[in-house]
């Protein structure tokens, strides 16, 4: 029979790197537009450019710089992924997930993904951290269509809770503690890169959507596929279409993220602490 394709690309990717690189990960952070400091403060032990991955996909997006970062967070040996790949740059949804699965496949247990996203929810206020507390994924392709892999999980996942409640609450807990102002609520992926139109964010809205992003929900679903424990954090760096009367732009995401740096950097730092 033959291979599947995915898989065979994944471990290719994956032999290439462990030849590169010795570093066995128990945590992996995803970190998204405008908050890529987090891999700036940590001291760097190893890294490599998704780039010198062979059959890697490449981020091409503003503001990633496309490598893993490898160090020690309170003494827990952490993979970084300073950049994401997008669903809108032209990789397949399977394609899109295999950073997230060689992760895993590296060791990883437990990931944090992170995001810049758009409020959906009028109650929301640019700078504030909202936990992702589950997801719709209905508007992008399933990165778990096709042939199962069967390495890495079973062909029909549950999803009853693919976002860790007690990590989630946690998180929620240090926020507060901080004076930082957090919010609870839904994300939606959608596909961009065109910003969603004030008849979408509607939309989302009367289904239920707190925020809107263009990642995120299809690689914790791959995580969670892999039967990885996962947490979510969303920066709100604008309001979305038809809520905000200023046109959007990646500039102001950028901006948005570096605004909220310190605060974001030293509550996932805080929450790490409560893993060791």
């Amino acid at each position: 029979m033959t291979e599947n394709i995915i898989y065979t690309k994944l471990k290719t990717a994956y032999n290439d790197l462990v030849k590169k690189i010795d570093f066995k990960p128990e945590l992996a952070i995803t970190l998204g537009s405008g908050l890529g400091k987090l891999a700036d403060v940590v001291d760097v032990e190893q890294e490599i450019s998704y780039s010198d991955i062979e059959g890697f996909p490449v981020s091409t997006a503003p503001g990633h710089k496309g490598r893993f970062v490898f160090t020690h967070i309170h003494g827990i040996p952490t993979v970084i992924m300073q950049g994401r790949v997008h669903r809108y740059e032209g990789y397949s949804a399977s394609d899109t997930v295999i950073p997230t699965r060689l992760m895993g496949m590296m060791g990883a247990k437990t990931l944090i993904v992170t995001n810049a996203a758009g409020g959906v929810n009028k109650n929301f206020s640019i700078g504030d951290l909202m936990i992702i507390r589950d997801h719709l994924t209905q508007f992008v392709e399933s990165p778990l269509m096709g042939p199962n892999v069967k390495e890495l999980g079973t062909r029909f996942p549950d999803m009853t809770e693919v976002y860790n409640k007690e990590y989630s609450d946690t998180i929620e807990k240090l926020a507060k503690q901080k004076g930082i102002s957090v919010q609870n609520g839904v994300y939606c992926q959608f596909s961009g890169p065109a910003y969603e139109t004030p008849a979408e964010v509607r939309m989302a809205s009367i289904l239920g959507v707190d925020a809107v992003g263009m990642s995120t929900a299809i690689e914790a679903m791959a995580a969670k596929h892999m039967g990885m424990k996962v947490c979510g954090i969303s920066l709100i760096t604008n309001l979305a279409t038809g809520i905000s009367e200023v046109e959007l732009s990646e500039q102001e995401v950028i901006e948005a993220g570096e605004n909220a740096s310190k605060y974001f950097i030293d509550l996932v730092l805080d929450f790490i602490k409560t893993l060791k």
